[in-house]
């Protein structure tokens, strides 16, 4: 998932996605564990998007998203 995308959807939408990403993560840790599972990358770009979502709704919350940052000068 791209992380533009998500910025442009709500904070609604966001817990909505962040749930099916997680029953996602706990399907294929299941999978993972009777070994059914066999793509594991899918686990590790699971948790990428979690995290991204996670950072997303952070953003939101405190407005950080809006503000350009500026270079340090040493």
């Amino acid at each position: 998932m791209d992380i533009a995308k998500l910025r442009t959807t709500t904070h609604e939408e966001l817990k909505q996605m962040l749930a099916e990403q997680r029953a996602h993560l706990v399907e294929l840790r299941f999978q993972l564990s009777v070994r059914e599972l066999k793509n594991m990358h899918e686990v590790r770009a699971t948790r990428r998007t979690i995290a991204r979502i996670l950072t997303v709704m952070c953003e939101q919350r405190t407005g950080a998203g809006d503000r350009v940052p500026t270079a340090v000068h040493a």
